[in-house]
């Protein structure tokens, strides 16, 4: 290892929606660079023009800055855009053909299935000694080596060697003299200084390849290490076409950004204790990137949205107001705006507090609050209004009526009820949960009758039984 001022880099492409797996690979790297004092180089690898949009560029550093890596903090440099260097990658390319390290090669597909008998063998190396020119249409081979081998020094996954008589003589710049991603990313790399390089394991299969352009260039490759790669339930690798992969979809349904970031640490890694959930600046003191296994990582959303019911439960009063904000008011909200009352809110969040896992889930505890009439939930309401349930909800309404307006005066009414009738307080409570607030889950039923307010509660018992009587 080098003494050299530690440098890594994040390269995503702005080809679609954060992925999580990208998030993660983020994480790691600014953990690295946070602990040495050295320097997270942020690099969009924009080659790909036709899939490139400006506003996926402000989508990964707004999503990289909600997870806590901003580029206001000193350790951060960038962003970088691959296609600004790219003079500096035929150049390079140029400059190994020079040398007698780059080769131009004519051959079609056609041509190489035919002399090979496989359209799945690597290329045999025909134009090797042909000394072809550069012409429009010819491609740019590196001259790997036939012999020894290139071992790759990766802090996750020790040395594995690589036959140079196994890699072919692969492209580095197309027909048309442009450099290909394998030779641009080692150039960047060279440019910016990178030291190490922490990236999925998918990577794996092209560093023996990177790690020859770099000494080709005269340069000394990076230490590496390579992140085990991140499935699903079913143990394939996510997939965005398959699963729920970005992290803006997570973050838009209410999960915490400081609990995506707890749970992305662990993917792969693990502070050594039986302490899971700690703030990230804790777990970035005890990261090290030597202890992440290597074998894959189950991304459980089941786990993720326990994690994030814990931050959720740990947030003060008036943070979890602030961050149940979106969620109260369109498109989320189906109440009108003007029948939202904050003070309303505030009386019943500290009871919803403790039951939400996403922020997104408030929306449906708190709507009996603001509409005109509970929500029609049809299963809760086949659920609690079995036989006799009119005649209960009739009892309650004459107790509540004459209650004093507080949830225990409220609670030891309808225990009254509930007596008469030889029932426990549960089974009682459940039409007049359906009937006041709509579904049978939710909110502690007397708070929340206090919170509603006597006029809205019994109008609704009301309503409840005429529509009992009517079925």
């Amino acid at each position: 290892m080098s003494n050299a001022p530690v440098r890594v880099r994040f390269a995503p492409s702005p080809t679609g929606m954060f992925h999580v797996g990208g998030a993660r690979s983020a994480l790691y790297n600014w953990a690295v660079a946070r602990q040495s004092g050295g320097t997270f180089v942020l690099r969009i690898e924009d080659t790909d023009a036709a899939r490139n949009r400006p506003e996926w560029v402000d989508g990964i550093i707004s999503a990289l800055a909600a997870i806590g890596i901003n580029e206001s903090d000193p350790v951060f440099e960038g962003p970088y855009f691959q296609t600004q260097n790219a003079d500096r990658h035929r150049e390079a390319a140029e400059q190994l053909y020079a040398a007698g390290k780059a080769y131009y090669c004519d051959c079609t597909r056609e041509q190489l299935k035919e002399r090979t008998g496989s359209e799945h063998l690597g290329y045999d190396g025909f134009c090797r000694d042909r000394g072809l020119a550069y012409e429009p249409g010819r491609a740019l081979r590196f001259r790997t080596p036939d012999e020894g081998e290139t071992v790759v020094v990766d802090l996750v996954r020790g040395k594995p060697a690589f036959p140079n008589s196994a890699i072919e003589d692969f492209v580095i710049a197309r027909g048309d003299g442009s450099p290909v991603f394998l030779i641009a990313n080692v150039v960047d790399d060279l440019d910016e200084g990178i030291t190490q390089v922490i990236r999925g394991e998918e990577h794996l299969s092209n560093t023996p390849k990177q790690q020859l352009l770099w000494e080709a260039l005269g340069a000394k490759a990076p230490v590496w290490a390579h992140l085990p790669v991140i499935v699903n339930e079913k143990r394939q690798k996510l997939s965005k076409r398959r699963d729920k992969v970005a992290l803006e979809d997570y973050l838009a349904e209410g999960y915490r950004p400081e609990a995506m970031a707890n749970y992305l640490m662990l993917l792969g890694w693990g502070p050594g204790d039986d302490v899971e959930i700690r703030p990230y600046e804790e777990l970035e003191r005890v990261f090290r990137i030597e202890d992440v296994g290597t074998s894959p990582a189950f991304f459980d959303v089941k786990k993720l949205t326990a994690f994030n019911g814990e931050y959720i439960r740990g947030l003060a009063p008036e943070a979890f107001v602030a961050a149940c904000a979106p969620w109260l008011k369109a498109p989320y909200a189906p109440w009108a705006a003007e029948a939202y009352d904050q003070a309303v809110f505030e009386a019943v969040a500290p009871m919803a507090q403790t039951r939400l896992s996403v922020l997104s889930e408030i929306t449906k505890y708190v709507d009996f609050l603001f509409l005109d009439k509970p929500v029609d939930d049809e299963a809760s309401w086949n659920k609690a209004m079995k036989a006799g349930a009119e005649e209960l909800l009739r009892d309650a309404r004459t107790e509540l009526a004459a209650a004093e307006w507080k949830a225990e005066s409220l609670k030891v009414a309808l225990e009254a009820v509930a007596a008469t009738r030889g029932l426990k307080l549960g089974k009682a409570q459940a039409p007049v949960r359906v009937a006041v607030m709509g579904r049978t889950v939710g909110l502690p039923l007397f708070e929340s009758l206090e919170v509603l307010g006597r006029e809205r509660v019994l109008a609704r018992l009301d309503a409840a039984q005429e529509r009992l009587a009517a079925q």
